[in-house]
């Protein structure tokens, strides 16, 4: 009797235990189950069965998303490239996305994934630095969001800087205005298919409202204002990677890129902007610095150490064939410009303490001029080099170069120490094959470049110290007709160092590299204003001009060079990866 009676009060006990450890209730035994009924939860379990684990939970599922603004690919260096991507989500959250490497467009032999995270706070543009590459290689890569996936890209590592290296292909262009008209140029690049990569010197958007540069319908402007904070150039950046050749051209190449004016206002300099009104639009500095950010945001662009924005001139080797460094002429240093009329007579202009560059950035460029490890020496910058005249008077002081009237004084016309700075290291260190790349005039010119190219005054007739080529514009306009033709006659009469321009037509410059020349085709599309006409190129007006090694002496009418034989491309077969990729 007392044996049974403890047995229960043991039971009784064991269940009013579990109870409270379940519930968390009070002191009594209320809700428990009778011991002895088997189908209670609370039934102790026999020492010898084993308690079942926990099921796992459920992962969350991830947001849903879409690619709206396609991929892009940045900054190649030997064994690293940066890939970006812009996810779109149907509700704010923070998105976890991976990003895939493969050597073949089907993404089936995969060679690295990379993950990433985007948020509201950097507008769900997603940027990977791709790392553990092999040198001189093709990849494709792609984004995904659980099963939610981007377009396929395709994009490149450089060879190592010594190794050796016979050529390079690659795009250069600039200024290309949304609501100017289709971006018909960058449909021609990519369909070139054969391409290392496209330099991109700058005016990648533009900041003005509708109707201020440009009414081509069905182009308006977003925002429809000028664009002055922060969620205006993100919203200005994203309409234009919805167009879809500047998709296209990403999708296909590696871009190098540095910015202009437009990213941030027209004519800038680091304290001020000729379209930047304080009482109206703010401070200039936060302006600047949310162009700059929103910039680094939604380009495929490398930043010298995380979250510095503020730095954008660097440099690139491709194999032992040639160097790139790029220049900041806008934002970093620039002294404000002087009135374009009145300023060319300006002595000021002549300051050897009036800079356009910073003194660290002129140091930058020198010491890459002086231990290139390139055959050719590259300089992709903002604005034209070479010297503008429109009135040239013999007996002039040195400082003024014969130059009276200049026509640009945002130009390096403007700052002519630190031009002469870069052109007598040149001079006094004999170095050679140096090649400037132009954009910002929305024009074609080949220069040869001197420090005094005056006709009656100068050194026309000496040896040229480096050249220039400066790219035409995407879509924004040049001279008008008529005045375009004129200019082009009448310009060299006072800049016999001015070779070629033509000064109205959209296109780009594609740039051959060999050992033995570099040669700039000018290429010119047949409208902007025509959807079934983009990338269609105009062959009657290619002009082909190069400079041979050991010589900035530049030579016209050239025979166009020949693609590369095998592509390796979306739109082309592909190579297969263990063929060689880098092609003669």
């Amino acid at each position: 009797m007392d044996h049974r009676r403890r047995a229960l009060v043991r039971a009784l006990g064991a269940g009013s235990t579990l109870a409270l450890a379940g519930c968390g209730g009070g002191s009594g035994g209320d809700g428990g189950v009778p011991a002895g009924n088997p189908g209670t939860p609370n039934q102790p379990t026999a020492p010898d069965t084993p308690t079942p684990p926990s099921p796992e939970p459920e992962p969350p599922a991830p947001p849903n998303v879409r690619f709206l603004h396609g991929v892009a690919s940045g900054d190649p260096l030997s064994t690293q490239v940066i890939l970006w991507t812009r996810v779109t989500p149907e509700e704010d959250a923070v998105v976890t996305v991976t990003a895939t490497v493969a050597t073949d467009p089907a993404m089936t032999a995969v060679v690295a994934q990379y993950q990433a995270v985007a948020s509201a706070d950097g507008d769900y543009c997603v940027k990977v630095d791709a790392t553990g590459l092999l040198p001189g290689r093709w990849y494709y890569y792609q984004f995904e969001v659980g099963q939610q996936r981007s377009p396929v890209g395709r994009t490149r590592t450089f060879p190592e800087s010594w190794k050796a290296t016979d050529r390079a292909r690659f795009a250069v262009v600039s200024c290309s205005n949304f609501p100017n008209g289709y971006f018909s140029v960058y449909k021609a690049v990519a369909d070139l298919g054969d391409l290392d990569f496209v330099l991109h010197l700058g005016d990648y958007i533009y900041e003005y409202g509708a109707g201020e540069y440009g009414d081509f319908p069905e182009r308006v402007p977003d925002p429809p204002h000028e664009i002055v904070t922060r969620e205006d150039y993100r919203r200005r950046h994203a309409q234009y990677k919805t167009d879809e050749d500047l998709q296209a051209l990403h999708q296909q190449f590696p871009m190098i890129a540095i910015w202009d004016d437009h990213e941030s206002a027209n004519d800038s300099w680091h304290g001020g902007a000729e379209n930047h009104d304080p009482l109206t639009e703010g401070v200039w500095q936060q302006r600047k610095s949310a162009a700059r950010e929103v910039y680094f945001e939604w380009m495929p662009i490398r930043p010298r150490e995380p979250g510095n924005t503020d730095i954008i001139y660097r440099r690139f080797h491709f194999g032992d064939l040639l160097d790139l460094t790029l220049l900041d002429t806008r934002l970093e240093s620039r002294d404000e410009p002087l009135p374009a009329a009145a300023g060319s007579l300006d002595p000021n202009r002549n300051d050897p303490d009036r800079r356009l560059i910073s003194e660290a950035q002129m140091d930058f460029l020198l010491a890459g001029l002086d231990n290139a490890r390139g055959h050719w020496r590259f300089i992709g910058q903002q604005v034209m080099f070479a010297q503008l005249n429109i009135l040239e008077i013999p007996g002039l002081t040195p400082d003024m170069k014969g130059q009276l009237l200049a026509v640009n004084m945002d130009q390096w016309d403007g700052y002519t120490a630190d031009r002469d700075t870069i052109l007598k290291h040149i001079e006094d260190n004999r170095i050679d094959n140096v090649v400037v790349l132009t954009g910002d005039i929305h024009t074609s010119w080949a220069n040869e470049l001197y420090r005094n190219p005056a006709v009656l005054v100068g050194d026309l007739f000496a040896r040229p110290l480096a050249a220039e080529f400066v790219a035409p514009s995407v879509t924004s306009p040049g001279f008008p007709d008529g005045l375009a033709e004129l200019a082009s006659v009448a310009l060299p009469v006072v800049n016999p160092h001015i070779r070629y321009t033509e000064l109205k037509t959209h296109g780009f410059i594609l740039v051959d590299v060999t050992r033995g020349r570099a040669q700039a085709e000018f290429h010119y599309v047949n409208s902007i204003e025509a959807y079934d006409l983009r990338g269609q190129i105009n062959d009657r007006l290619t002009k082909v001009v190069a400079v041979e090694s050991g010589s900035s002496r530049i030579k016209e009418d050239l025979p166009l060079s020949r693609p590369r034989t095998l592509r390796t491309a979306l739109f082309h077969p592909p190579v297969e990866h263990n063929q060689e990729e880098v092609l003669s």
